[in-house]
């Protein structure tokens, strides 16, 4: 019995190797094993679930796929960047502000920011946090700044809070307030994740988002890094945001 719960122990789901491994999301991983991409020592497998070795050697269209290094990497993005792997449109990534040299592995954006909007973006090789992160049943809070082309109207700040209904549906936010004294001013916290949010609710009401900064993702702050730049985020903050979801 002691055997088959140490050989059970050094088991390890497909998908969970190949995103470990840095490729993709377990999700695209088991898209990949169905199509017919995936062998393991050898053998093409298809069947989603399946468990296997750790030490098996598993292949990606018979490229070998070695387990990677987690790495996690806050950014503070500036305007002009696509949160893309690449952009068809030859626009630059989040990825080049980073480089190779930097960090080998291959990280990928958790979530979006739109071009224009600046601030907070997690990057990671971590699919499975990753996906955690971006579910909306987790309540991931961020928090943003945005400034308006003209002064709130009470009304509005009391129909943001207490949702407003979109092209999509409702969209709520968490808290809204206006920031510093000033009504062109507004500091939102919010955990949907629904494309273009923030700017789409202003829109409904009539205003224009001049700027739009993430300041505030979890319980993580840009206070130290200036735009443009990031960091490696220390292994307490890592067992922080694993914490919350």
């Amino acid at each position: 019995m002691e055997d088959c719960s140490a050989y059970l122990s050094s088991l390890i789901r497909l998908n969970k190797l190949i995103s470990n491994a840095g490729l993709c999301a377990r999700r695209e991983a088991d898209q990949l094993i169905e199509s017919g991409c995936i062998a393991v020592n050898g053998v093409v497998v298809q069947r989603v679930g399946t468990k296997i070795p750790i030490d098996a050697v598993v292949t990606y269209k018979g490229v070998v796929l070695h387990l990677e290094k987690r790495r996690y990497i806050l950014l503070n993005k500036p305007r002009g960047y696509v949160t893309t792997m690449q952009d068809p449109e030859g626009r630059k990534t989040v990825l080049d502000l980073i480089g190779k040299q930097h960090c080998a592995e291959r990280v990928y954006p958790v979530g979006r920011l739109d071009y224009d909007t600046t601030g907070l973006l997690l990057l990671t090789n971590d699919g499975e946090l990753a996906r955690k992160l971006s579910h909306p049943a987790n309540k991931v809070q961020k928090l943003y700044h945005a400034v308006l082309d003209r002064a709130i109207q009470m009304k509005h700040l009391d129909a943001i809070r207490q949702g407003l209904i979109l092209e999509d549906g409702l969209a709520k936010v968490d808290q809204v307030a206006i920031v510093a004294g000033d009504p062109t001013q507004i500091g939102l916290a919010i955990h949907m994740g629904k494309n273009r949010i923030i700017r789409r609710i202003f829109s409904h009401l009539g205003y224009l988002v001049h700027t739009l900064d993430r300041v505030g993702y979890a319980h993580l702050t840009k206070q130290h890094i200036p735009r443009g730049k990031w960091i490696f985020l220390k292994d307490q903050e890592v067992r922080k945001l694993k914490s919350l979801v």
